[in-house]
């Protein structure tokens, strides 16, 4: 039995939608797979304070994240937003690597991270990627309280581990704790700040300590 013309087209479209979504599926596969990369990207600045094996990007990401969650709620900021823009600021890395603050003396790093965060999201939905790149320029541009409260999130992580760092031998990354301080522009990050200065990093287990008989 012979296919109408309408059942050839509706055959088509069904192959061409298939094909798209099979397309959709391998591009975030490999999204996935390219992100992943984060893991082995370390943060070179720690390598200038003399960390011969520092955190990854991935290691910053996760904490940072989770700073972030709590100084969106404190702050009344959108919540979802901030955490958006922890998980996602650092992704252009998987293509330019982390580049040290000396390094940026000498290369445009916010260009090459829009340029490789374009690239990155290319091939995912249009929806995804005018999500992201928006909220990716909010956050660089602070053009937001969702992008403040982000950064805030993003420089007392690396304040926690400057003082982590510090109590484990290293009494450079005393330097970046007190670049940070300063830095820092909503009041809960401030006051996590000056708390966790006074702090010992390893203290925070104390008081699971079983009591000696």
């Amino acid at each position: 039995m012979q296919s109408t013309g309408r059942e050839i087209i509706s055959r088509d479209r069904a192959c061409c939608e298939m094909a798209k979504q099979k397309n959709e599926v391998e591009n975030f596969s490999d999204f996935f797979l390219e992100i992943g990369l984060l893991k082995r990207v370390k943060r070179s600045g720690w390598w200038v304070a003399g960390i011969e094996n520092p955190e990854s990007v991935a290691d910053h990401s996760f904490r940072t994240a989770v700073i972030g969650f709590v100084l969106a709620k404190k702050e009344k900021a959108d919540v979802e937003k901030v955490l958006l823009m922890c998980l996602f600021q650092d992704v252009p890395e998987a293509r330019i690597l982390d580049l040290h603050k000396v390094a940026h003396r000498y290369f445009d790093v916010r260009k090459g991270e829009i340029s490789a965060f374009k690239e990155q999201l290319e091939l995912l939905p249009q929806d995804f990627q005018k999500e992201l790149l928006k909220l990716f320029d909010e956050y660089q541009n602070d053009l937001s309280t969702e992008g403040i409260v982000a950064r805030d999130a993003d420089l007392l992580e690396c304040a926690i581990q400057a003082k982590e760092y510090l109590e484990l031998g290293n009494k450079e990354t005393i330097e970046w704790i007190e670049r940070i301080g300063p830095l820092l522009r909503t009041k809960t990050a401030k006051e996590i700040f000056n708390s966790m200065k006074k702090k010992k990093s390893m203290n925070w287990w104390a008081h699971l300590k079983k009591t000696e008989r």
